[in-house]
């Protein structure tokens, strides 16, 4: 396959890139390197990748239509996997703008590239964000998701609508993925494990929203790949027992699918504190404060369509996950 990676510099992005590059697939990757966290971190990551023969990078903003037209003219991509998004959904009350530009216009360049270019499978990125206030547990993909409650989520579910459009008017293979509370090294420092681990290294309070009572389904970025990379050579097709009287949001009549992607597991939010404080060897001071706009209490991600699909089954205890991300913690930033 020759493979385009959107948002290549990203926490997903770069591990999913080493692995279409250990598989031998040939892949080029695009990020703006905006600086919403640390652009160092990304240009590291990136230092990974350079070095090999079968991997390219542009530096491009998949919001500039003209930029990105011309990439798809200049290359002949088989496949496209979407990861470029503004990503953290707090920061979508600050700037909403940021996440119609690169998670709706972004996207729907990506789109149009898509079907001009004869791509044989879209993979993008959704997110658990998109059940908003749904409770009934495990999250399942046969579930409606009409009530985000961020703007960021309404993005997320946006792409799923758009992608549905396109498998059904023009035929492009389409599948979605709902990434479920990923983490593990080269992970972002605006997420809840790399600004815990901080503070309790610095030994200052961690910010424990709703009084701690949440409850997240942790997977680690081993898992996600694993996951993520057999599904590029199995590009949906027409769900024969779909019907347009009672609907599965899951398929449709064209070549159209969602799936969860997660641990299949939801951990109380203490017990994740106590986890990486083993990990890390020391005790966190705790701070609880109130239930934060557009957060959701609890996510539970069903697998089993994936599961029956490719297989796939996370295999990494979060205990051990922490310790990873810790280890690599450490080095990375030479404690």
């Amino acid at each position: 396959m020759r493979i385009l990676v959107t948002g290549a510099a990203g926490f997903i992005g770069a591990h999913l890139c080493q692995r279409l590059l250990q598989e031998g697939h040939s892949v080029v990757g695009i990020d703006n390197l905006n600086d919403y966290y640390s652009p160092k971190l990304k240009e590291d990551r990136l230092a990974l990748l350079t070095p090999h023969p079968s991997f390219s990078f542009v530096k491009l903003d998949i919001a500039e239509a003209a930029d990105l037209n011309k990439l798809f003219s200049d290359n002949s991509f088989t496949h496209v996997v979407n990861l470029a998004a503004q990503a953290g959904v707090r920061y979508s009350l600050q700037n909403p703008s940021a996440y119609i530009q690169s998670n709706i216009v972004g996207f729907a360049n990506l789109l149009e590239c898509c079907r001009h270019h004869s791509i044989k499978h879209l993979l993008y990125a959704s997110s658990s964000s998109v059940y908003g206030l749904n409770t009934t547990m495990p999250f399942s993909t046969g579930h409606t998701v009409d009530h985000p409650v961020s703007l960021y989520a309404a993005s997320k579910k946006s792409n799923e609508l758009m992608a549905h459009s396109y498998s059904y008017l023009y035929g492009l293979p389409t599948t979605g993925l709902r990434f479920f509370t990923v983490y593990g090294p080269w992970g972002r420092p605006d997420m809840a494990l790399y600004i815990f681990t901080k503070a309790i290294l610095e030994n200052r309070p961690i910010p424990v929203f709703n009084q701690g009572m949440l409850q997240r389904d942790f997977t680690y970025i081993d898992d996600i790949i694993s996951g993520m990379a057999p599904l590029l050579d199995i590009p949906p097709t027409v769900d024969a027992t779909w019907s347009a009287a009672a609907p599965n949001p899951a398929g449709s009549c064209c070549p159209y699918a969602i799936y969860n992607i997660g641990n299949n597991n939801a951990v109380q939010l203490i017990d994740f504190i106590r986890l990486l404080e083993d990990a890390l060897g020391r005790k966190a001071e705790i701070s609880y404060l109130p239930m934060q706009p557009g957060d959701v209490k609890a996510t539970y991600a069903d697998i089993s369509p994936l599961n029956a699909l490719t297989g796939f089954t996370p295999k990494t205890t979060l205990k051990d996950g922490l310790a990873r991300f810790v280890a690599w913690y450490k080095e990375y930033h030479s404690i």
